[in-house]
């Protein structure tokens, strides 16, 4: 088992992948890398990622510095849990330029939707952290969430009447109240 991913251990990552791949792309960081970054949270387990478009080379990078820097590396997007939702790249922020690659972080809305729908503590503790640091608005959470409702069908491992729930009771609440009850 390879250790938690602190700060200093991501940012050798992302360094040591621009380096390494051999064309222009992008890397869409979720997950517990951007609650590392924003200074959320001091670690995380693996590093969560989405490459588009692709480099040349990622793979081979992944599979030298995953053991390299002994970090647990995972090919990972809320576009995996929930519907893409529209404009997400337009969204996404930027954070570092390394050699070729542009790292962003993943759409904070998309993010936080995929953290709702999943309802683990940590998760719900991220999203409120987005709502603070106004990287996300209640408002504008739930009119991205009626924009994918449609498509729910098509993500058979979700219940549509529980997710609409806890999107709702978050975007709906008055402000300074709490995240949904985990389930």
């Amino acid at each position: 088992m390879r250790p938690p991913v602190q700060l200093q251990k991501l940012e050798t990552l992302m360094a040591a992948m621009g380096r390494r791949v051999k064309s222009a792309g992008r890397i869409y960081l979720t997950g517990g890398a951007t609650a590392l970054l924003h200074g959320w949270r001091p670690m995380t387990v693996d590093v969560d990622f989405k490459a588009d478009p692709e480099p040349a080379g990622l793979f081979e990078a992944i599979a030298s510095l995953k053991d390299e820097l002994s970090v647990n590396i995972e090919l990972a997007s809320p576009s995996d849990f929930i519907p893409e939702l529209p404009n997400w790249r337009e969204r996404s922020l930027f954070i570092a330029r390394h050699g070729h690659i542009e790292f962003y972080h993943y759409d904070p809305y998309s993010q936080a939707l995929s953290k709702l729908e999943r309802g683990h503590s940590r998760d719900l503790t991220d999203v409120e952290a987005m709502l603070r640091s106004r990287l996300i608005r209640r408002d504008l959470l739930l009119e991205q969430y009626h924009l994918i409702e449609p498509q729910l069908i098509r993500y058979p491992a979700l219940d549509p009447a529980s997710f609409r729930s806890v999107v709702e009771e978050f975007c709906l609440a008055p402000p300074g109240t709490s995240s949904p009850t985990p389930a």
